[in-house]
């Protein structure tokens, strides 16, 4: 949810804003600092050095002149870069200060220039102080504590920290709010997207009712909204069109399949009639032979056909209890007789597996697996049908280990050839498993396959 478009939004105005105050708060705190040293600065000259000067003529038992001194001030007096006395004061009266050899050695390097600086003592605190030359030749410095500076400049951080802060969760509530509410439009035309995604586009007859409303051309998102009506609409057309295009080809497929029924049986009852013949030369007798053969073969592709057209219509199939077991066992007794050449297995369970469905059309998915694995596998391959019950499901397993199918090959679309994997030398229509797939869809099932060098299983998959 963090990288939804609405998070990332109301998270790049925050961090905006977060770096607006932070921009203001270090300005302002820079600007008060520089406001009270400058205040401090003008202290310190009016302070001069009369008490850095008291500190040279004090009296036993006190320390330095310190009438109208600030609490806090520092004195102190150096002759030839040695600190000879140093005090603070503290309320009306001054106290001496012990200072460390590295604070007289910061107060020696300090310029008698007049110039207020910024130092810190280790025995005391930061100061601002400020030197100015002696008459008698030592250097008076008179400082001020910095410690109610950085004491307001505290106070002024924390205020604008908490200032800040509410302004910041403010803005983010309001916000949020606010980029829900701009971005509702945005919504709408997801929601459509998905709407339009669930639908079933693969195939039959497509209405795209869907639509995104109130799209303003005038906003971004309205542009953007009235772009995605545009292209459902050329979307629906072109499923239209492509509708009717499938509807005119299965119709046709449908009108020639059973047109084409009439003419085959009558060309292949005249040839059955006229091998009957006892006076025919062994050239005609050959071509009576190929024709009826031939024309055999036509009708069973015509038969196909007919049936995929059917299928596609969507025509009802017969519904009562089929044993897939029992039929497991004639398929595969069928199979063995077309091709001794095989080694065909049986895997069986204990109790017969039913399913609800069209005895016929379910006895022909699985005379096609047999004759699939049959006619595109070398002689002495091992085929195995199995019938299982798996997840509630009723499953048949066709199981080859021929060479394989080609990883680029459907094998499940109409006309589907697959020289590179496997052998046609005895033909074959293409339209087998093609029946196999419109078969088991029209009974609400599922069939796929995995191949590989020397292992091919294709599992069929029904509701139980």
């Amino acid at each position: 949810m963090r990288h939804t478009l609405r998070w990332r939004l109301v998270a790049g105005v925050l961090a905006l804003l977060a770096a607006a105050c932070l921009a203001v708060g270090v300005a302002s705190s820079l600007f008060t600092q520089h406001l009270l040293v400058a205040r401090v600065d003008a202290q310190l000259v009016s302070a001069g050095v009369r008490f850095a000067t008291s500190l040279e003529h004090e009296e036993p038992g006190e320390l330095g002149d310190t009438r109208g001194q600030i609490p806090g001030t520092f004195g102190a007096r150096l002759l030839n870069g040695r600190v000879t006395k140093a005090g603070v004061v503290t309320g009306n009266a001054g106290l001496g200060s012990t200072l460390s050899a590295a604070d007289q050695a910061l107060l020696a390097s300090l310029r008698a220039d007049g110039n207020p600086r910024s130092i810190e003592l280790s025995s005391l605190d930061e100061y601002r102080v400020r030197a100015m030359p002696g008459k008698d030749g030592d250097v008076l410095i008179t400082g001020l504590p910095l410690e109610e500076v950085e004491r307001t400049l505290r106070r002024l951080q924390l205020v604008e920290l908490a200032l800040f802060g509410g302004a910041l969760l403010v803005t983010g509530v309001a916000g949020f709010f606010w980029v829900r509410l701009a971005l509702r439009p945005l919504d709408r035309v997801a929601a459509t997207a998905r709407s339009v995604s669930e639908l079933p586009l693969a195939s039959g007859e497509v209405t795209l009712a869907e639509r995104v409303p109130d799209a303003d051309p005038r906003s971004e998102i309205g542009q953007v909204a009235a772009a995605f009506n545009r292209m459902l609409g050329h979307v629906e057309d072109a499923l239209a069109q492509r509708h009717r295009g499938e509807q005119r080809l299965r119709s046709f497929a449908a009108d020639a399949s059973h047109e084409l029924r009439s003419p085959l049986a009558a060309i292949l009852g005249h040839a059955q009639l006229a091998l009957r013949r006892d006076d025919l030369s062994a050239d005609v007798r050959h071509a009576l032979g190929r024709i009826r053969s031939e024309s055999g073969r036509m009708t069973e592709l015509v038969e196909d056909l007919l049936l995929l057209a059917r299928l596609d219509a969507g025509r009802p199939l017969a519904r009562e209890e089929v044993d897939l077991t029992r039929l497991a066992v004639e398929a595969a007794g069928d199979a063995q007789v077309a091709g001794p050449s095989h080694v065909w297995r049986l895997d069986l369970p204990e109790s017969p597996v039913t399913v609800c469905g069209d005895p016929g059309r379910l006895r022909q998915v699985v005379v096609n697996l047999l004759a699939n694995a049959r006619v595109h596998t070398p002689p002495g391959t091992t085929v195995t049908l199995a019938v299982a019950r798996a997840d509630g499901r009723a499953e048949v397993r066709v199981t080859d280990t021929g060479p394989g199918i080609a990883p680029d090959v459907d094998v499940f679309e109409r006309f589907s050839r697959t020289d590179r994997g496997r052998s046609r030398a005895s033909g074959g229509t293409g339209l087998g498993l093609a029946i196999v797939r419109a078969v088991v869809s029209a009974h609400q099932g599922t069939v796929d396959v995995d191949s590989r060098p020397g292992h091919t299983c294709f599992r069929v998959r029904l509701p139980a």
